[in-house]
């Protein structure tokens, strides 16, 4: 019961077996999801993606022991925990007037994610489960660091 439940959170409820692209999925079905809950909800979000990150590490690990392979591409909690945290550093930003923010975000966070950019790439060899979400969560504040100093200058 243990292994299954850890398959399914690793896997976002399974968005990690789709066959093409699952951390792009992954991404835009936890942007759908954040965008689920009212604005006002702010800090449940924040707290929200504490969990992700937390509970993401521990499941993308047990996963990645289960299958004896390094950082397995059905995992991928660690994006959407990485969505999650690009968006909790981007505070303020609503789906309805802020659309091209919100692509930003996306776009920007996929990028870094699939380029990883150093010190992202260096992030992959940290051991167990922090070594396949860290480099997620890195990519994240990347993302909002450019979005924020963007919104800084204009």
């Amino acid at each position: 019961m243990k292994n299954r439940l850890s398959t399914i959170i690793a896997t976002f409820f399974f968005v990690g077996k789709v066959p093409v692209s699952p951390g792009t999925v992954a991404s835009l079905v936890a942007l759908a999801l954040w965008f689920c809950f009212p604005n006002e909800w702010y800090i449940w979000k924040a707290i929200g993606t504490i969990i992700l990150i937390i509970v993401g590490v521990v499941t993308a690990g047990k996963i990645e022991k289960q299958k004896d392979e390094k950082d397995p591409s059905m995992v991928v909690i660690d994006e959407v925990a990485g969505m999650w945290l690009t968006m909790t550093l981007l505070p303020g930003v609503h789906f309805h007037g802020n659309v091209w923010m919100v692509i930003s975000a996306f776009a920007l966070f996929r990028f870094f994610d699939i380029s990883k950019f150093p010190p992202i790439n260096k992030l992959e060899n940290l051991h167990g489960g922090w070594g396949i979400v860290a480099d997620d969560l890195l990519a994240g504040i990347y993302a909002a660091v450019f979005i924020n100093v963007v919104r800084w200058i204009i």
